[in-house]
């Protein structure tokens, strides 16, 4: 009986084998014939792509790439192949953060507010994205612990994280603002000195909760009592927590810098709608910045002179940039669309592919596994009909993990990425103003 058994199951997998049906994971896939885009290198004419169990195996020139035997081959002749997309900044998932009780929210974790199941998420694989750092609305001076998502198929929020451990993990960054999002009336500051004045006690109070913490030497009787507000930001002090800061005035962002030197945190500016005026002094800090662009400009007063000239202000005096979308204050279907905008105004294109890609990564310290196309990392791809920032380029198709998750030809896919009725469910997020 256990022979018999054992004979039937080398007939199925020997049936697999014949027919190519092996899942994605366990079978190589090869795309021949694509114009390469790596991001780590100079992009390859006629390369080949090769990705098993979820990982790039190879990557190269059809004369320098074995191809594996069983493996299942995909003609991508006239295609462009390039990262998948890296999104910075987005509030998919129709989450919410911190409520108006308070302007300051750290112990708050945008992963208890977000809906896995969200068909909001199919956005923003329409638009090629395939990592994304979900924050909670920037209505306080700091709403909450952000989360790192990669757009993988799952029913739970575990199955989308990078991190393994939802509970006692680091999963993502801290969310931060200043300007006048925050400045609301009591107990929120009302003016932008209060605000730097509240932030600036708070981990002024994490400083003095870590040394007791650390003078304990991990003694039960010794440590003091627990505050989950103060610990996030103990793992900020530590460096082991990324402070995302929501700023747009020229005044704000020298704040935001000051604020950085005083604790010594990772930063990294998002929106920096006047960063063509503060890019030399923000170059000077060593510290990143993920820019949005817009087509149509207007709608809140400190933003007023925002420039899509910033992302080539920045590039000039040397600033790591990316970009994000702030879905849905822009369309995650629209991203390289809105990222071409930069290339029109000044942006070298080199900058503005490796601002939606490798840049984006490493500001999330995630380039270890996404954000280019290299041996090791994770077989995140796109397929495009055509060079990337062509109006009449599309997205065809996008992988996450050498599975397949968005394909422009699938009747269901396409209409997620083109609209219609009722072609979304989910919900804005909720900023708590």
């Amino acid at each position: 009986m256990i022979r018999n058994q054992k004979l039937l199951a080398a007939l199925g997998l020997a049936t697999l084998l014949s027919t190519g049906q092996m899942l994605a994971q366990e079978q190589p896939h090869v795309f021949k014939g694509a114009k390469i885009i790596t991001v780590a290198g100079q992009p390859i004419e006629n390369g080949v792509l090769v990705v098993q169990n979820g990982k790039i195996t190879a990557v190269g020139t059809a004369d320098k790439v074995r191809i594996p035997k069983n493996a299942q081959e995909f003609d991508m002749t006239g295609k462009v192949l390039m990262p998948g997309l890296v999104d910075t900044h987005s509030h998919l998932g129709e989450g919410s953060g911190g409520d108006s009780s308070a302007p300051l929210h750290p112990d708050v974790q945008i992963i208890d507010g977000i809906n896995p199941l969200s068909d909001t998420f199919k956005r923003a694989l329409a638009g090629g994205i395939t990592t994304v750092n979900v924050m909670p609305g920037s209505g306080h001076l700091m709403s909450g612990q952000t989360v790192y998502l990669k757009m993988r198929d799952g029913k739970t929020i575990g199955d989308l994280t990078f991190c393994d451990d939802i509970i006692n993990g680091i999963c993502g960054g801290m969310k931060m603002a200043n300007g006048t999002n925050p400045m609301r009336s009591a107990p929120f500051p009302g003016t932008r000195a209060k605000s730097a004045a509240m932030v600036r006690q708070l981990f002024v109070d994490a400083q003095a909760y870590n040394k007791k913490v650390k003078a304990a030497k991990g003694k039960a009787d010794k440590m003091p009592e627990r505050k989950p507000n103060l610990e996030p930001l103990v793992e900020i002090l530590d460096g082991k927590r990324i402070v995302h800061f929501h700023t747009h005035r020229y005044d704000d962002v020298l704040t935001a810098l000051r604020l950085q030197k005083e604790f010594g945190f990772k930063l990294v500016l998002h929106h920096v709608s006047e960063a063509w005026k503060a890019a030399d002094e923000i170059a000077k800090a060593g510290v990143p910045a993920s820019i949005i662009t817009l087509d149509s400009p207007g709608g809140k007063a400190e933003a007023v002179e925002v420039s899509n000239a910033n992302g080539a202000a920045l590039e000039k005096a040397g600033v790591l940039t990316a970009f994000h979308t702030d879905d849905g204050i822009t369309d995650s279907r629209l991203f390289m669309r809105n990222v071409a905008l930069a290339v029109r105004a000044g942006m070298s294109r080199e900058k503005a592919i490796e601002g939606i890609t490798i840049a984006g990564a490493k500001m999330l310290e995630l380039d270890n596994r996404v954000g280019s196309l290299e041996k090791g990392k994770d077989a995140d791809f796109i397929v495009l009909s055509g060079e990337p920032f062509s109006v009449y380029t599309k997205i065809e198709q996008t992988w996450v993990e050498g599975q397949k998750r968005f394909d422009l030809a699938n009747p269901q896919d396409k209409a997620y990425a083109t609209g219609g009725f009722r072609a979304y469910d989910g919900i804005l997020h909720y900023h708590a103003h």
